[in-house]
């Protein structure tokens, strides 16, 4: 038996991001982002209701400033009180998982899918997921890029504008692109 797109993705084998399957839970991803991004300011929640029913797991006390975007929301596990500031981009096609007290500054960017080199294949849709994962008490700075596969560990810094392209170990600070540690 054969299986789905949703499967392969899941898997993390090369699958065609243009099928139907896959395109329904994109769009009730951008459902549940768009109420989020429109509702009221006031009373503010920590995180919105359609989020909240979206994401694979959430901890207590996350808050995650409007507008926001994700690909699926299925595949994000947020920690107990991270913080995302407005203008954070999820593409999650592979688990994403922000540990416990992990805070994202603005225009952060985490991106899972890895678009097929050959021009011929990419063009019919293919691509691959690969986890990112964010360990506890993390501080991403504004305008940073995390790129797919990449684990960054508890207590590590990643500066404004950094272009993650590789795992950053636990209490690292790094910078730049391509980031890289920062000499003090």
């Amino acid at each position: 038996m054969s299986r789905t797109e949703r499967q392969k993705m899941q898997a993390g084998e090369w699958y065609c991001c243009l099928d139907s399957e896959l395109s329904v839970l994109r769009h009730q991803a951008r459902t549940a982002v768009h109420q989020h991004n429109t509702a009221p300011p006031d009373p503010a929640e920590n995180l919105s209701p359609p989020l909240a029913a979206l994401f694979a797991a959430r901890g207590e006390n996350c808050l995650i400033e409007a507008p926001f975007h994700c690909a699926y929301g299925i595949n994000i596990t947020l920690g107990n009180n991270v913080y995302m500031n407005a203008g954070c981009t999820i593409l999650d096609t592979a688990p994403v998982t922000i540990g416990d007290r992990t805070m994202l500054g603005p225009n952060v960017q985490i991106y899972c899918a890895q678009h097929h080199k050959d021009k011929d294949l990419r063009a019919k849709g293919l691509e691959i997921a690969h986890p990112v994962t964010l360990g506890s008490d993390v501080w991403i700075g504004g305008g940073a890029i995390i790129l797919p596969g990449v684990a960054i560990g508890d207590g590590a810094i990643v500066g404004a504008g950094a272009v993650v392209t590789k795992d950053v170990v636990a209490g690292q600070t790094v910078t730049g692109n391509p980031a890289r540690p920062r000499q003090v």
